[in-house]
């Protein structure tokens, strides 16, 4: 992630003030997970927020996911059916996009260039005047496969 990214501290004022605004507490638990999401910087499965906080039962673990997602300080990401991954709210990080393997459930972060980010911008602004829609923000998760994994084999046409 880039310079912009907010410190630890600061992210954890703006997830208790929404936590605060829908009467919920910013527990001991929740900012456990909220500070393994910011140290691990990108897209994580349950198991590496396990890995990183084993004193969390996984049910708990869960449940926090589910409050920081309702109060939007948390996205939930999925490549797979299989594999759901979590990260930090766009808003309390940077702004940035996804690549997801459809084979393994890997998750990536890029980050475009700005000539690129500025094109996708123009274009969704188009799209959106021509369907009188107003734009606030846009995400591109592209679905694929991973190096790892490579392209499946595709049949050959038949005549």
């Amino acid at each position: 992630m880039s310079a912009h990214r907010d410190s630890i501290e600061r992210i954890h004022e703006l997830v208790e003030l929404r936590l605060r605004q829908q009467q919920l507490r910013y527990t001991p638990g929740r900012q456990r997970v909220v500070d393994v999401l910011y140290h691990r910087g990108g897209p994580v499965g349950i198991a590496e927020i396990e890995r990183d906080a084993p004193e969390l039962p996984r049910s708990s673990t869960y449940r926090h996911l589910v409050d920081l997602q309702a109060v939007g300080a948390v996205r939930s990401l999925v490549a797979t059916d299989e594999f759901t991954h979590f990260e930090l709210a766009e808003d309390l990080t940077e702004h940035h996009h996804h690549v997801l393997c459809l084979s393994c459930g890997a998750i990536a972060d890029v980050s475009p260039s700005l000539t690129f980010e500025s094109t996708i911008a123009s274009m969704i602004e188009s799209l959106a005047r021509e369907s009188g829609f107003v734009p606030v923000s846009h995400t591109l998760d592209i679905a694929g496969y991973c190096q790892r994994c490579g392209a499946p084999e595709s049949p050959t046409p038949h005549d």
